[in-house]
């Protein structure tokens, strides 16, 4: 195990890409093992690659940036500004509640966050907010697209562990709206104690007109997760309904605007898609080495040899995982960890599920948290804001999530009770 750490650090430490150093580091115990040649480590990446899950990740991703084609994300935001805009604050609130249903469509944090600087961002300025202030609500708000359903982080991390993704997305959904409460009780705090925003006038009128426009793109978490939650689509399948039905929208509703950027977005699907299949090639080499060699198992039974109780190991993996998001971006933090402290966790009874959701918990708080967090240079790519001013605006936001992450951790019934019903309801 000695040398394989060693290449690994070596490989992070000068600056290589973590797919390839993962992959480039076993590469390098085949000079070590005489049982393993290089034919074996190009199997062992396409055979990982070949899970049929997997597909429904381009699949989340092409919606979320069709979503952002056509026009519906602006339809989600500007109905939760007609809606709950009139109140004190209630801006930075819409801007959360369109996180929140942007969320249950495309499941990208960063995809949120850069959305959300688009809409959200001059109009709140405009309204009088602190640029910090509207900075640090849409960093934040976009981390709440880890755990609301349907989560790409959850799909990776079923993919690695191999336990149920729909068990994963229904045990996100308490975390995920918890999340975004704890982040409204912070808008109001300062909007009330710190900014003194005023409040506005309520217009049912606007609501209603609001809410015809938003319609279309409020159908569409209908269909999908009701599609996936009533047993009629795999996650796989919920994914392609999600694209399928943008798609169909843009294409009737929007005509040759959206036709022109079509090639665009799915260019840009391509590209991330490329991105995260690669890191899980690389993720699948990894694991066949380990497996291999019997090293998950002798870990595991060194650290039972420790005497942890399961809460203990729980508060040390969710502080390293937290310390690693200073330097890793969260899918980095999936593919090298995972593989490593998930058969010790099971070892020492950890709900497997549970441990998915506190492990998007950490990351959902990782992307906020500097030097690293992706969706602090996402908004400030976006609004050229200096990315202190950002980091200014979240912090609020990443203490008060690190408390839901603790709740949860501490009282795993939060993230299980909606699976516990989904195995009910079937049997």
């Amino acid at each position: 195990m000695l040398p394989l750490a060693a290449a690994l650090f070596a490989l992070l430490f000068v600056g290589v890409p973590i797919g390839v150093a993962l992959a480039g580091s076993t590469a390098l115990m085949v000079l070590f093992d005489d049982f393993l040649s290089f034919s074996t480590l190009f199997e062992a990446f396409f055979i990982f690659l070949g899970k049929y899950t997997l597909i429904a990740i381009p699949f989340f991703i092409y919606a979320g940036f069709l979503m952002e084609a056509t026009g519906l994300v602006r339809g989600l935001f500007n109905f939760a500004d007609a809606l709950i805009g009139w109140l004190p604050g209630g801006f930075a609130y819409a801007t959360l509640l369109s996180a929140v249903l942007f969320g249950a469509i495309s499941g990208s944090s960063t995809a949120m966050a850069a959305a959300m600087s688009v809409i959200a961002y001059p109009e709140m300025v405009k309204r009088g907010y602190p640029k910090w202030m509207a900075a640090g609500v849409i960093a934040s708000a976009g981390g709440i697209a880890l755990l609301i359903p349907p989560s790409i982080t959850l799909i990776l991390f079923g993919v690695i562990t191999e336990i149920s993704i729909v068990d994963l997305f229904f045990a996100g959904v308490v975390p995920g709206i918890m999340l975004a409460i704890s982040d409204a009780v912070i808008i109001i705090t300062v909007s009330i104690f710190v900014v003194r925003l005023p409040a506005g006038t309520f217009e049912l009128r606007k609501v209603r007109t609001a809410f015809l426009e938003a319609l279309p793109a409020l159908l569409m978490p209908v269909i999908v997760l009701g599609g996936l939650y009533g047993g009629l689509f795999t996650p796989t399948e919920a994914g392609a309904a999600a694209a399928c039905y943008a798609l169909a929208y843009g294409a009737l509703f929007k005509g040759k605007p959206f036709l022109t950027r079509l090639m665009d977005v799915t260019r840009r699907t391509m590209n991330l898609t490329a991105v995260v299949f690669f890191l899980l090639g690389c993720v699948g080499v990894f694991q066949f080495f380990l497996a291999n060699m019997g090293w998950p198992q002798e870990i595991a039974a060194w650290a039972g040899s420790l005497g942890l109780s399961r809460l203990a190991f729980l508060f040390a993996l969710m502080a390293s995982l937290l310390a690693l998001s200073m330097w890793l971006t969260g899918v980095a933090i999936l593919v090298l960890t995972v593989p490593i402290y998930f058969p010790v966790a099971l070892s020492l009874g950890v709900d497997p599920v549970h441990l998915g959701i506190l492990t998007a918990l950490c990351i959902e708080i990782g992307s906020v948290i500097p030097p690293v967090g992706l969706n602090l240079f996402a908004v400030s790519g976006v609004t050229k804001l200096p990315v202190t001013q950002v980091i200014r605006g979240s912090f609020p936001f990443c203490i008060s999530d690190t408390v839901v992450l603790i709740i949860v951790l501490l009282f795993p019934f939060l993230a299980l009770w909606l699976p516990g019903q989904l195995i009910t309801s079937h049997f």
